[in-house]
């Protein structure tokens, strides 16, 4: 392998702020900001919005959407375009 044209591969603290849950890596990842771990060392820290501990796939957790009155809307919408052209 060429020396020198490889970024480093170094322990970095992900950070989930959704759930507030952290955990200790390796990546190559770099930030300015910085935490100090569990270990008493200290390591980037990298702010991420989803991991394992807060997407609804790993958590069991679905997101319900209120379709019921986007579509009650759209059939009133529908009926409502329906008795202009009758009208005409």
């Amino acid at each position: 392998m060429k020396k020198d044209i490889h970024p480093n591969y170094q322990l970095v603290v992900f950070w989930d702020i959704t759930s507030d849950y952290k955990f200790l890596s390796k990546s190559t990842m770099t930030s300015n900001e910085t935490i100090e771990w569990e270990d008493g060392n200290t390591y980037p820290v990298i702010k991420v919005d989803v991991s394992a501990k807060s997407h609804p796939f790993f958590t069991g957790k679905k997101l319900v959407l209120d379709t019921t009155g986007r579509v009650e809307k759209f059939n009133r919408r529908v009926a409502k375009s329906k008795e202009m052209r009758n009208q005409n």
